[in-house]
């Protein structure tokens, strides 16, 4: 239990460079707060105390506002940076050294039974008010683009952006666009920009219609006064 804890405090020391030291990780970090709530809750949760293990969550939830089911399924060295408004669901399983940044729901897409929500490989990365819904894979080191929406299964060595999510680049090869946070691609935006193009070419063929018109109504008029 020990080296469990120490190395989820290691995992913030390692990749976050605000943390000072362990003390501060300790007191002032909400997503080890959170995580280590919720290996009690999910240690009761299998022992079938169902309403102490969503009533442990729930505090978590109030002090942390990080929201994960007690059966969800967390492996060693999870990094949830920020948090604030992430949720995992009760089905989701996490591999192990994932990072979650603040806003991301790992959830389900209804009402459906069983297994509903997404399993995180090892080493996947999900950045900022990321959506992955659904039970699918997110394939080792992968990384999920802020504001993306997954509906579909990422293979591994994947990074996905966009809406609805899609891969850009598989085993290092750049499929479409690299991972830029501040400047990710957008399908909507792009979808726009094509039906812009679409119009002005209309509008100019309009314009050449008008112009062939004039010239053959003055054509007429010309052989009429003659």
């Amino acid at each position: 239990m020990f080296k469990t804890l120490k190395s989820d405090i290691d995992v913030v020391m390692d990749q976050d460079p605000a943390a000072r030291n362990r003390l501060e990780v300790v007191f002032n970090y909400a997503g080890v707060h959170a995580i280590w709530s919720h290996r009690l809750a999910h240690w009761l949760w299998k022992k079938r105390m169902y309403f102490l293990a969503r009533f442990l969550s729930q505090v978590s939830r109030f002090f942390t506002g990080i929201e994960i089911h007690p059966g969800a399924k967390i492996g060693q060295r999870l990094f949830i940076d920020h948090g604030m408004g992430v949720i995992i669901g009760e089905t989701c399983e996490i591999g192990d050294n994932c990072t979650i940044y603040q806003g991301v729901t790992l959830g389900g897409t209804g009402k459906e039974k069983g297994k509903r929500h997404p399993t995180l490989e090892d080493n996947v990365l999900i950045a900022s008010g990321a959506k992955v819904l659904g039970s699918m894979r997110i394939g080792e080191n992968s990384r999920i683009g802020a504001g993306s929406v997954v509906l579909k299964e990422v293979p591994p060595n994947s990074t996905v952006v966009g809406i609805p999510g899609r891969v850009v680049i598989q085993d290092g090869v750049k499929i479409d666009h690299q991972l830029d946070h501040s400047n990710l691609p957008d399908p909507v935006s792009d979808k726009f920009k094509e039906l812009e193009e679409e119009i002005e070419r209309l509008r100019e063929e309009m314009k050449q219609m008008k112009k062939r018109e004039v010239v053959n109504a003055l054509k007429e008029d010309s052989r009429s006064d003659h």
